[in-house]
Parts: structure tokens; C-alpha cells; sequence
């Protein structure tokens, strides 16, 4: 895993961070910011060593994702095996054989296209008659093919030609030319499964040592389609078409078959018992023109690799090598896009994303990371089928994830930071229910100031100054405050906002911030009920002192401008201004006590609703034309 654990540890970092001034971004620039993060987060951990960061997450996702369809590919019948299993050793008896015994079997096979050994022999027998009766085999077969085993240290650099300490050849005793060797090296990914085949590997003279799958796979091909190396253009080539190798000489190649089960030895590909095509039960007939490999099929001999077509079952060397045959023959080899194309695949992705969550949100955004994952991914499939390339697959999918959780932290602190603004201007002066409709409308309140349509209530208390003389200071605070908290209970009741409270009167606004139609409706409803519930305020007052105190009301509405109005350094307070807000305190003034005046533009829109008398014209200040006015005395009776 390398650094990988620690990898996410910046992105936490420089995430903390901007999560801190998010609040005072704007969406646009937090997304850029968001985008940038991630883009460069995702392209770093991608480029980093020859898988990326997170190459454990990579490569077993687009396994599973890719491998599904190998129950379309059916086994070349072409290639066979020859197993050395648990029955040749109890037949021919304990490993290592014989050599002589390989030599009996090449000429039984003789017949196929090319026969593959895929045991090695560095050592001389202590028996020369052993090594000579093979060296005679593989000179009279020039089909046959030897390997050679490269060893190589644990640390490799990065995309760098794969570095080997020394190389296992045939014994001299058995005398195989260079034409009949190839490697049989398999070099498994940082998760041990084995994916890609080492095309050839270069010798210290310069010369180059062909896979052991090339060089079987090459008996089958004509001159025009075999695998070659260009030494002018550093290049491999399967006929003309040049094999997508990667800096290690390694390219993907498919599987074609599933491994052997653990209770069941058979493979895809037709196989057989070294001992029963040894002792002639099996016709030399059925390996003409098929490329034969002998090697251990057994767990005892111990060569079996993971691969990406099981998680727990291994394959054995010579099936993989069987399935790298095929592959060549096929020429079906899966490569990995570009390093450039693949940080531009990621571009793609994080800046739609970006664009796409700062504009969606709750279950819509949830709908959409969804949507884009499994898109990502079909788009994955289908390029990997049609075209036989691996775009990133994890790499993506993570910016995508980390967008959607950047998305909702977003609008998270962005909807705390609303919830705050909106509750500091508004939580004091409307009821609840009204500041949560305005945060669930998801529309921002202008506070800059708005023309709108609104009704206003003035309020006053007459005999005021009278009761405040007859009264300890201390008894006139307590009964104000109880006047002023039956008009503000009225006032939330009706969904109005408490503008402000002016000595012993009270200022509220109906139909904003929120708009709503009937604010005309609510706030003679909200007058009614503050007269409604000082009665037995006035009736303890008239006990108590002899007189009482009686609201005056004023109602009107009409256009006002609304907003933030006052010092940006001391106060700022949402209010109303204009004509309809002056008009509305005149109305006031001239209401007895007890009364509730409207202006003419409240009787249009209530009259219907409440039993209303008119009380003539009034000359106010500021008009030049005299004012009607009514007074409301109830709401009308069903």
C-alpha cells in the first residue's frame, strides 16, 4: 500500500480548510475550489508508482468488472495440456523424473505445432544417458520448446524495464539452441494475480528472449502475423499491429478459461495425464497440429498463481501460459490508456460533477451520484469490450464520491449559514414556522430592499402616560410588557413580523419576507385578537385603578419598500418605508380607543370577510385629498 493510507491525509487537510471560509464563498468559487481539490487529489494518487496509489482498489474492481464476460470466450482447441498431476507421479513416481522420460513423451507428441516444456532443467542429471536421451529429443523436434527462468530482485522501479539478477538456462548438457528457449517468467501485480504478459525480457549482449506463449503461439502463425521485436522502433508487433506494451515489455492479456476447481482438475482447454499420453493411452493423432504444453498441474509442485478470474482459486502456471497462447493467437491483448488520457478522462469527471452538484442537492444529488457512477461504469464496460482498454476506474469513481460528499458539506454549511442569517434578522420578529418556510423555500431573502405589496399594523396604547403616573415604574414595565406580548402572540399568530416596538406602540409587517396573498385578511385577524385578549387585561386594570387602557389600531396596505435599513457598523433592522407605512401610522393616531381603523385598500380586500363600518373621510398630512376610513368591529358570522 505504500503512502496510500496517508494519501487522503492532505485532501482532509486543505478540506478542513476551506470548509472553514466556505461559508464565506460564493457557490461558484467554493465549486472551483472543490474541483480543483479533488482533480488534483485524484490525478496525484493515479499517477503515482506503476499502478497508482490505490492500485489495490483498482485492479480487483476492474476485474470485476471486466472478467464477467469471459463466459462468452471459448477455450482454443487448438491448444492442449499435458498435466503432470497427482496420477503421473503415482505412475511415474516422485518429481523430479527422469529427463528421458520428457524425451518419450516429445516423440508421442511429436506431431503438434509446437510442444512446450514448462519445467526447468538447470542442472545436469547425474545420469548423462538422461540429459542425452532429451538433447536428442529437442534436436530432432525443433518444435519443442525450453524455458528460461529470469530472476528477478523484490524492488523494481516504477514503468522501468523489469531488472533480473541472473538467468536459468537449460544445462549445457542438454544442448538447446536459442531458437528452441523462451522465458516462462510471470511477474504478478502488487496484488500477487497475474495479468499481464512479459513479451520478452533483454539479455546483457543486447538480444531479447521471447516469451515462452510468443514463442509457442509463433509455431501457429505464418511469417506475416508472428510476434516480433523492432530493435529500430523499440517496439513489439503481432503481424503489423504493434502490442500495446507498457515500460516493462508487459501487456494485459485475457483469460479465456476459469480456473481448475479444487475437486476438479479439468481446465478449458482439453487436457490430459502426462502418464496415460505416456504409456499410449491417449492417440498421438489428437495432438497433430495443436500446441501442446506440458507443465505441473498439481499443488504439490507448487506452481499456481492468483489471477483476476478467482478470488481463493489459483491457476496453475501452464493454464496461464495455455491462456497467454491464445491470446497471441487471437491477438486480443488489453491495454491500459495513456498516463495524459487517463488525468483527462478524470478532468471530464470532476468538472462535471462539480457543475452538477453545487446545483443539486438531497435526494436529486443522491439520484445523480448514483447516476454518474453507474454510468462511469457502463462507460467502462463498453470501452473495455469494444476496444479493449482499461480507462481508470477507481480513480474516478472516487472523485466522483468526493464531490458528492464536498456537495453535501457544501450545502450543508451553506444552508447553516442561511439558517443563521435568517434566524439572526427574522427570529425575534416572525414566528418559527415562518422562518422555517423561508429556509425550506429555498429562495434567498433580498434584504437590500424590495419593492412589495404588505399590510402594516400600527398599534398604540391610549391612556398611557395617565397610567404611567399612577404606577410604580416597576408595575408600569410589567404591564407593558403584557400589553406588548398579547400583540406579539397576535402578530406570530398570524404569521406577521414584528417590525419593531416604538415606547408603549408596536410596528408589524404582513406578507413579508414571505409573500403571500390574504396578508391584508391576516392582519385585521391579528388586530381582532389583540382586542381580544387585553379584555381581562383591561378589566383588572379597571378593578385596580378605576379606568382603563385601550389599543388604538391602524391598518393599510399598499406597495412599501422592505430591507436592511441602518448602520452597517451598530444596527440594521428589516423594516418597511414609504407612503403606505406613513399612511398607516396616521390611521393610528386617529383611532380612538378600542378602534381598529383600515384604510380604503384594506375594505376592498376584507370587507367580505368582517363586519366593517364606515366612518367617513379624514384629512391627513401629507395628502391632499381627504382619506376614508372604516373601523372593524368583527368578523362576520357564517
Amino acid at each position: 500500500m505504500g503512502w496510500g493510507k496517508y494519501a487522503f491525509y492532505p485532501l482532509v487537510l486543505v478540506g478542513k480548510l476551506v470548509g472553514r471560509n466556505r461559508m464565506n464563498l460564493k457557490p461558484w468559487k467554493a465549486s472551483v475550489v472543490a474541483a480543483a481539490i479533488v482533480f488534483l487529489f485524484s490525478a496525484l494518487t493515479y499517477t503515482t508508482g506503476t499502478g497508482g496509489t490505490f492500485h489495490y482498489i483498482e485492479n480487483p474492481l476492474r476485474d470485476a468488472l471486466s472478467s464477467k464476460s469471459v463466459t462468452q470466450r471459448e477455450p482454443d482447441t487448438r491448444i492442449k495440456l499435458i498435466k503432470i498431476d497427482s496420477k503421473s507421479l503415482e505412475a511415474i513416481g516422485q518429481f523430479p523424473w527422469d529427463r528421458s522420460v520428457y524425451a518419450r513423451l516429445i516423440d508421442k507428441v511429436s506431431k503438434a505445432k509446437a510442444i512446450g516444456i514448462d519445467v526447468t532443467f538447470p542442472e545436469p542429471s547425474k545420469d548423462p544417458k538422461q540429459d542425452l536421451a532429451l538433447a536428442e529429443a529437442v534436436a530432432k523436434h525443433p518444435n519443442v520448446v525450453l524455458p528460461v527462468n529470469f530472476n528477478f530482485p523484490a524492488k523494481q522501479k516504477a514503468n522501468d524495464l523489469l531488472e533480473y539478477d541472473r538467468i536459468e538456462v537449460p544445462t549445457a548438457a542438454i544442448n538447446a539452441p536459442k531458437s528452441q528457449l523462451a522465458h516462462i517468467n510471470v511477474f504478478p501485480d502488487s496484488d500477487d494475480k497475474v495479468r499481464r504478459l512479459i513479451v520478452g525480457l533483454p539479455e546483457k549482449d543486447g538480444s531479447v528472449v521471447e516469451a515462452f506463449s510468443v514463442k509457442l503461439a509463433n509455431f501457429a502463425l505464418s511469417d506475416a502475423e508472428k510476434v516480433r521485436w523492432d530493435a529500430d522502433e523499440q517496439a513489439w508487433y503481432r503481424g503489423s499491429k504493434e502490442i500495446p506494451v507498457n515500460g516493462r515489455n508487459q501487456v494485459i492479456t485475457q483469460y479465456f478459461t476459469q480456473p481448475r476447481q479444487e475437486k476438479d482438475l479439468k481446465t478449458g482447454y482439453d487436457s490430459y495425464s502426462f502418464s496415460d499420453v505416456l504409456n499410449g493411452k491417449i492417440p498421438p493423432q489428437e495432438f497433430e497440429n495443436s500446441i501442446v504444453l506440458v507443465g505441473p498441474f498439481t499443488t504439490g509442485l507448487q506452481d499456481e498463481y492468483m489471477t483476476p478470474m478467482s478470488k481463493a482459486i489459483k491457476m496453475f502456471g501452464v493454464e496461464i501460459h495455455a491462456n497467454m497462447v491464445q491470446s497471441i493467437l487471437e491477438n486480443k491483448f488489453w491495454h491500459e490508456v495513456g498516463k495524459p488520457l487517463g488525468i483527462a478522462i478524470m478532468a471530464l469527471v470532476v468538472l462535471l460533477g462539480a457543475f452538477l452538484f453545487e446545483r443539486f442537492k438531497g435526494k436529486a444529488a443522491l439520484l445523480l451520484f448514483i447516476g454518474m457512477l453507474v454510468v462511469y461504469m457502463g462507460a467502462f464496460v463498453i470501452v473495455n469490450e469494444a476496444m479493449h482498454a482499461y480507462i481508470p476506474i477507481f480513480y474516478p469513481l472516487l472523485a466522483i464520491m468526493l464531490l458528492y460528499a464536498w456537495s453535501i458539506v457544501g450545502h450543508y454549511l451553506a444552508e447553516r449559514r442561511e439558517r443563521s442569517r435568517v434566524t439572526g434578522i427574522f427570529g425575534r420578529f416572525v414566528p418559527k414556522a415562518v422562518v422555517d418556510q423561508m429556509l425550506a423555500s429555498g429562495e434567498e431573502v433580498k434584504l437590500g430592499g424590495e419593492r412589495m405589496d404588505i399590510s402594516l399594523i400600527f398599534v398604540d396604547i391610549r391612556g398611557f402616560t395617565t397610567l404611567s403616573e399612577k404606577l410604580e415604574p416597576e408595575q408600569v414595565i410589567q404591564f407593558l410588557n403584557e400589553y406588548l406580548d398579547v400583540c406579539t402572540k397576535a402578530i406570530f399568530k398570524f404569521n406577521g413580523t414584528l417590525d419593531k416596538f416604538i415606547g408603549d406602540g408596536v410596528m408589524a409587517i404582513f406578507g413579508a419576507p414571505i409573500r403571500y396573498d390574504n396578508h391584508a385578511e391576516m392582519a385585521v385577524r391579528a388586530a381582532l385578537e389583540m382586542k381580544k385578549q387585553t379584555a381581562m387585561l383591561e378589566e383588572r386594570l379597571m378593578q385596580k385603578l378605576g379606568f382603563t387602557v385601550r389599543f388604538g389600531i391602524g391598518i393599510n396596505c399598499g406597495p412599501a419598500i422592505v430591507g436592511n435599513i441602518g448602520s452597517e457598523e451598530l444596527r440594521l433592522d428589516y423594516t418597511a418605508i414609504g407612503d403606505t407605512v406613513n399612511l398607516t401610522a396616521r390611521l393610528e393616531s386617529n383611532a380612538k380607543p378600542g378602534q381598529i381603523l383600515i384604510s380604503d385598500n384594506i375594505y376592498e380586500r376584507v370587507h367580505h370577510l368582517f363586519d366593517i363600518e364606515s366612518m367617513g373621510e379624514i384629512k391627513v398630512k401629507g395628502k391632499e385629498l381627504p382619506v376614508t376610513i372604516y373601523q372593524v368591529h368583527a368578523e362576520k358570522s357564517a
